[in-house]
């Protein structure tokens, strides 16, 4: 249990197995900047890599943030990225994530997550991660204050492959 609570936010974890408790929860393995895991419920499997900030602004408010990219295959889902900035978003900013010249919208925010709506623009964003070396995540809480987290990719082209593999 204490890996849960080092490494993932409860709301995660319910938000992902339809508010049912998991089973089991397995780390699978750690690629440099990122970590990948197998959940297991109900016979179904939920496989995902994650990654904490390496920078966060504003300094003085350090927030439990991740990267997520998951694979669900019991529900026909792949490569969906999401994202949490430790805090509720605000609907009235967009949230993105920019590497180099590539800048992605998350579209829908619930709970303290976001999600990109298109798995074309999600299947963009993991290739762009891939090349990548870090990517930057912008959010605004309910006060309309922006933060900024910066992901390193080190590690990433791996997490993936291993977080995929793992749900096949």
């Amino acid at each position: 249990m204490s890996i849960i609570k080092k490494i993932l936010f409860i709301t995660f974890i319910t938000f992902f197995i339809n508010q049912a408790n998991a089973e089991e929860i397995k780390k699978m393995g750690k690629h440099k900047d990122w970590e990948t895991y197998i959940i297991k419920n109900n016979g179904n499997k939920v496989c995902f890599a994650q990654s904490k900030p390496v920078l966060q602004s504003p300094k003085t408010n350090q927030r439990e943030a991740r990267l997520f990219i998951t694979f669900r295959p019991s529900e026909n889902i792949a490569d969906e990225i999401s994202i949490t900035a430790g805090y509720e978003f605000n609907t009235k900013n967009s949230i993105t994530a920019t590497s180099g010249k590539y800048k992605y919208k998350f579209d829908i925010a619930q709970q303290g997550f976001a999600w990109i709506a298109d798995n074309k623009v999600e299947k963009k964003m993991i290739k762009t991660m891939k090349r990548g070396s870090r990517i930057m995540v912008t959010g605004y809480n309910q006060k309309g204050s922006q933060t900024i987290d910066h992901y390193s990719l080190l590690g990433f082209t791996k997490a993936y492959k291993a977080s995929k593999a793992n749900c096949s």
